[in-house]
């Protein structure tokens, strides 16, 4: 079965929303330029309230290695997801970790050769010359099913209650990860668009 990432996570009543609905994993971004930005203190007092088998995953975007560790001590996140420009050799850290990848089209799928074997999935999104992430857009997902020759995917980029059955249909990946999909606004969860997200991606 798919795995379920709700990312964007900012607060403690909406992490308990998405565990109580059936999520798997929750993102805490940890890019201070980013809206759904969150403290590495607030995301520490959130995560140990968390019941104890869901993953936790920390996105960072260019961080020097030292501040990831550091807020991987604080926090004690599961997984670290690198969603920036991260060589091959920034992936040799001491959690697992998922490269996030921006695609605009099938060439996008080539720099993933260097990462294979050093990282445990690949998390696709929708390039934006603006933004390392969260675009709420779609891309091809005939690039995604391409891009399982490389390794574990993670499918993101405009993923709704709307379309998640079909993405899955289509692209049958490890995970689905979500934000702007099922938000109220930047920061805050929309919980009935949630649940319904996490149900039509289990039933699917």
């Amino acid at each position: 079965m798919t795995k379920i990432k709700i990312c964007g996570i900012t607060n403690l009543d909406d992490a308990r929303a998405a565990t109580d609905f059936g999520a798997d994993a929750l993102g805490f971004v940890f890019f201070k330029d980013s809206p759904r930005a969150i403290s590495p203190q607030k995301a520490a007092a959130i995560i140990t309230k968390l019941p104890v088998f869901i993953t936790t995953v920390g996105v960072f975007v260019d961080e020097p290695r030292t501040e990831i560790q550091k807020i991987v001590g604080e926090t004690g996140i599961d997984i670290i997801q690198l969603h920036g420009d991260e060589s091959p050799e920034s992936c040799l850290l001491p959690r697992r970790v998922i490269k996030g990848v921006r695609v605009k089209s099938l060439e996008s799928l080539e720099p993933l050769k260097r990462y294979q074997g050093l990282v445990a999935a690949f998390l696709l999104d929708t390039y934006a010359s603006h933004m390392p992430g969260g675009t709420g857009q779609v891309f091809n997902w005939d690039i995604a099913v391409e891009a399982k020759n490389f390794g574990r995917i993670i499918l993101a980029g405009g993923l709704t209650p709307e379309n998640i059955s079909e993405a899955i249909r289509r692209v049958k990946p490890y995970a689905v990860d979500v934000s702007s999909g099922v938000e109220l606004e930047k920061g805050k969860k929309d919980h009935t668009k949630m649940k319904l997200f996490i149900e039509r991606a289990k039933g699917t």
